[in-house]
């Protein structure tokens, strides 16, 4: 039985057995392997490696060691932003084997510097911007005719007026304002501001005065004066603002170069917004027909009762009380807003700006700078070189109050020439 493969023959087996003994008894002969030529393989081209800074020597090791070197530092960035390995700290905190510059805090303190200031100067030229547009320019110097002529200083004529504009029902039933219809005169002064401090004058609603010639502030016509005399309030139901300065620069001969006016609704607005004004009462009084009702001593007024106060004239005997009052409260609420906590803190100052801005009137020229400077002239009439006073009283015709004609020019040449005022006031 052959067990070779099939096709095989014994000398096949014998003739393939190298190395591997065979039944002939001639000893198997040496063979050679063919010799196969290979080509050489070109040389590869490998990229030059990168030029490299000189490795700093490194510090010594072990005391009485050499200085040690592991091999690994190159002065190569490992974790670089570039592909390199690990992803660590790479540029941020070594630059070629050495520690990146420190940060410029000089620069970076300038830069957030001008920054601040420049985010600063945006938002107050916005804000100044905001509330000018918000300004009710209604009334019209222009109009008024034979004027006096302009003394030193800035005189302002400030109105508080019975306006119920832009309160509801429940407004003019919580103010106790009641419902008339148009509006009138409630109180009336002048605030000069000059040199020797800011002087208030209250001229009382029942003064006895004379009606001047007059253009009409809506028909353009001219009114001749006829001599004819009535309580100063009447000036104003009778053409308005407008007729309301002329009769006052006529009377005094005092030039008034501004024109404010506020409502009742705008004024316990702007005391609401600053969170109330501390008054120090010195007597106990109540009006049934104001609302007024409080005690004596110091206290904190809201608008409601702001208004009652200024507005109360039946617990008194005379007019001119009332007008002391209106002149302690202006003052008590321009000196508690115009400051710091409330000027800086815009969650105060937006609110109180929006109130009492929306319900001011004004003369067209009057703007938002010296409506400021009034506002800080009157904070200053109860500090300082200050001074309030009511309009010299000499007698009254039994409903009229009549002016001190003497003590009215001395005090109006005092103003005029920006001079200390001396005059006394009832």
């Amino acid at each position: 039985m052959n067990d070779w493969p099939e096709g095989w023959t014994d000398n096949d087996r014998g003739g393939n057995r190298y190395g591997q003994g065979s039944a002939s008894d001639r000893p198997e002969s040496a063979r050679s392997m063919p010799h196969v030529q290979r080509r050489p393989a070109p040389p590869q081209q490998r990229p030059a490696p990168p030029r490299q800074r000189p490795v700093p020597q490194q510090p010594g090791g072990y005391e009485g060691t050499p200085e040690y070197d592991s091999g690994y530092n190159t002065g190569q960035v490992y974790g670089g932003g570039g592909g390199g390995h690990g992803g660590g700290r790479g540029d941020a905190g070594y630059v070629q084997g050495r520690p990146a510059a420190a940060p410029d805090w000089r620069r970076r303190i300038k830069i957030g510097a001008l920054v601040l200031v420049v985010a600063v100067l945006a938002v107050s030229i916005g804000t100044y911007f905001w509330a000018d547009s918000k300004l009710k320019r209604e009334v019209d110097l222009s109009k008024v005719i034979e004027r006096p002529k302009a003394g030193d200083g800035t005189n302002y004529l400030i109105v508080g007026s019975d306006s119920r504009e832009g309160m509801t029902s429940e407004d003019k039933k919580r103010l106790h304002t009641g419902s008339a219809e148009g509006k009138r005169t409630d109180s009336m002064m002048i605030l000069h501001d000059g040199s020797n401090g800011p002087t208030l004058v209250s001229l009382p609603r029942d003064s006895n005065v004379e009606i001047p010639s007059f253009v009409g502030s809506e028909s353009g016509k001219r009114f001749e004066g006829k001599g004819r005399t009535t309580k100063l309030n009447a000036a104003y139901a009778e053409d308005g603002p407008e007729l309301l300065v002329r009769t006052v620069e006529f009377n005094t001969g005092l030039h008034i170069d501004h024109y404010v006016e506020i409502g009742f609704g705008g004024f316990a607005k702007i005391v609401d917004a600053i969170g109330g004004v501390e008054l120090d009462i010195p007597k106990a009084f109540k009006d049934k027909y104001s609302g007024a009702d409080f005690q004596a001593g110091k206290q904190t007024l809201d608008g409601q009762q702001a208004l009652a106060f200024v507005r109360t004239r039946h617990a008194f005997t005379s007019d001119l009380d009332r007008t002391k009052n209106q002149q302690k409260f202006l003052a008590a609420l321009a000196s508690q807003t115009a400051t710091p906590s409330t000027i800086l803190n815009p969650f105060k100052l937006y609110p109180t700006m929006g109130a009492g801005l929306d319900t001011l009137v004004v003369d067209k020229d009057m703007s938002l700078w010296e409506l400021g400077q009034m506002f800080f002239a009157m904070k200053g009439v109860t500090g300082g070189d200050g001074t309030s006073m009511n309009m010299p009283i000499s007698g009254s015709t039994g409903g009229n109050l009549l002016w001190d004609k003497t003590k009215v020019k001395q005090l109006v040449e005092q103003l005029n020439n920006d001079e200390k005022v001396t005059v006394s006031g009832n």
